[in-house]
């Protein structure tokens, strides 16, 4: 009896070590970190933010829910250490009240405060509470005394609240019409026993959603996540998106971040759960590359070069064709020669693993080299909701394996 109950024992620690093993984390949320703003540089709705005895209030939608979340928050841009005195997150209901039970301290190690060394991000504590797929997790944050720079992904698409002293126990509302974007935060993860495809949405203001409404999520990779789950298909869709971005050169504003090929490792294989990364970008590089604009040459270059550190993790690689921007303020000829080069190669399939054609879902046929006037915001370069909503439903949802 002693003999078969120490088996009995074994094979329960067996199990609960299975059960453990077949956790794991994964991505659900994310914000590619960038500079602040230089000093000086005005631009609508983004202001040079910096803090001091303040409390910042922050709602992300997950992609997909899980048992456990943890929070990653950012300094990668800060020159000093940056404290946070305090931070808590909470589960929000539909119409915005708290779930019950699920508003929880975040820690550091055991420790109600953590720093962030300058240039590092800081994980905090897993956190034991649930959440749901397309479930709002509120994060508050308080920084004590003087924080770094803002390491802040600008254009966030969701209003941000911020509020004198520490007030996390009853955190700020976002201001309703006020500056959208995300301060000192860069991921939300989740553990789940039913890990799902993890997609990252890589690209610059056009996959970032700007020009859509805040606080609505009607981004492109939004609608490909709503349609992936609509056909029951469950997956965490993370948006790597950086306004201004470019794929060879930094952005000529610090806000617009490092090149594509310089933050790649960062906001795309350091994914918790990565499979899959869509490539939507060069229209910057077409239209702030110079007076010259770069050579197709050069842009397929950059993205082989994406493509395969990419393979080299086994992950694969979807490329978007360019869209069109006749009518932006930085059109140029020479840039929509290369536009057309390129989607030519990309849509050759002798890169990318697949092909979603942006381009045509989104050009107007009878002038291809502008989208459609519906579906552009008002500068011929963003799309509007409506645009949007074209492109994620341009996404062949075969891409991600299955029927």
């Amino acid at each position: 009896m002693r003999i078969i109950g120490l088996i009995g024992g074994g094979l329960l620690m067996l199990a609960a070590t299975s059960a453990n093993a077949q956790a794991r984390w994964v991505q659900s949320w994310g914000a590619s970190p960038a500079p602040v703003p230089a000093s000086g540089v005005a631009m609508p709705n983004v202001p040079s933010p910096s803090f001091e005895n303040q409390t910042l209030s922050q709602v992300v939608r997950l992609s997909a829910g899980g048992r456990r979340l943890r929070v990653r928050f950012t300094n990668e841009y800060g020159a000093q250490p940056l404290t946070i005195g305090a931070a808590r997150l909470a589960v929000l209901a539909g119409d915005g009240s708290v779930v019950p039970g699920s508003d929880r301290a975040i820690t550091f190690g055991g420790a109600a405060q953590g720093v962030a060394p300058p240039g590092a991000p800081l994980y905090g504590d897993p956190v034991d509470v649930a959440a749901p797929t397309l479930g709002k997790v509120r994060i508050t944050l308080y920084l004590p005394g003087k924080a770094p720079a803002c390491t802040c992904h600008m254009v966030g698409g969701q209003t941000i609240g911020a509020a004198s002293g520490d007030q996390t126990a009853l955190p700020p509302a976002p201001t309703k019409g006020g500056p959208a974007f995300r301060a000192f935060l860069s991921g939300l993860d989740v553990e789940t026993s039913a890990p799902p495809p993890v997609i990252v949405a890589f690209g610059d203001s056009i996959t970032d959603g700007y020009k859509s409404t805040d606080d609505a999520d009607r981004r492109w990779p939004d609608r490909l996540l709503e349609r992936l789950l609509a056909g029951k298909r469950p997956a965490a869709v993370v948006n790597q998106g950086l306004s201004g971005n470019q794929v060879l050169n930094d952005g000529f504003l610090a806000i617009f971040g490092q090149s594509a090929l310089t933050r790649f490792d960062r906001d795309v294989l350091s994914t918790p759960g990565l499979t899959h990364v869509i490539v939507l970008e060069g229209v910057n590089d077409l239209g702030r590359g110079g007076v010259t604009p770069p050579t197709a040459e050069a842009l397929v270059a950059g993205y082989r070069q994406i493509i395969a550190r990419a393979h080299a993790h086994g992950v694969k690689v979807i490329g978007g064709t360019i869209l069109p921007y006749d009518g932006a303020a930085y059109f140029k000829p020479e840039g929509e020669g290369v536009r057309q080069a390129v989607n030519a190669w990309i849509r050759s399939g002798k890169g990318f693993d697949g092909v979603i054609d942006f381009d045509a879902a989104i050009r107007d046929p009878a002038k291809p080299a502008r989208m459609r006037a519906d579906l552009q915001s008002g500068d011929w370069l963003h799309p509007n909701d409506a645009g949007y909503r074209v492109m994620g439903d341009a996404v062949s949802l075969r891409l991600f394996g299955g029927r």
